[in-house]
């Protein structure tokens, strides 16, 4: 698993021993980031949030490509140390922040700060309700600014409504086992 665009191109990053984080493949991260570009252009000066973060891969992937700014957060302590030696290896560690917490503690914490974020990942564990939960959830937060883009990686078995609340989706992508969710953040729900 490597960076595989940007200004870290090519460096390594690693993974949390054991089964409990399923990084994005870099077939996939590659198709994401094509994406994103087509879509919305470079991602200079964009904050970034990577939840679910794992590796911290699709958030270093991000500040790679320009974002300013990416804040991880994941609930496992391996993980949150692993996310840390991925941002000093690639040289992004004064421009990642790192939350050792649950979904829904982290964007309680980020809204009482009044963070606002434009792109935002979530990869939960698969077919836990995980994902429909915290699309909901962030549907009525404060954090996604209006236009903010939402990735939302799940299960090819598992499918995504067209809308959470203020959340649209307008595109999705299957790869093989895996499938990328693509929402907007629109003004109360609006088509």
């Amino acid at each position: 698993m490597r960076v595989i665009g940007g200004s870290a191109r090519g460096r390594r990053l690693l993974a949390p021993k054991g089964l409990d984080t399923r990084p994005t493949s870099d077939r996939v991260k590659e198709a994401l980031f094509g994406i994103l570009t087509a879509m919305a252009g470079p991602l200079d000066g964009c904050v970034a949030l990577d939840l679910f973060a794992g590796t911290g891969g699709l958030g270093i992937e991000a500040l790679s490509r320009g974002a300013e700014r990416a804040v991880f957060v994941d609930s496992g302590r391996e993980a949150a140390a692993v996310i840390a030696g991925n941002l000093e290896s690639t040289r992004f560690r004064e421009q990642g922040r790192v939350i050792r917490s649950d979904f829904r503690s982290a964007l309680t914490l980020l809204e009482s700060e009044k963070a606002e974020f434009g792109l935002i990942f979530i990869d939960p564990p698969y077919r836990k309700g995980l994902m429909e939960a915290c699309l909901l959830r962030l549907a009525e937060s404060p954090i996604v600014a209006e236009g903010a883009i939402i990735v939302a990686e799940h299960s090819s078995r598992e499918e995504t409504l067209p809308q959470y609340g203020t959340l649209r989706r307008f595109e999705v992508r299957v790869y093989g086992d895996t499938a990328l969710s693509f929402f907007i953040k629109t003004e109360k729900g609006s088509p």
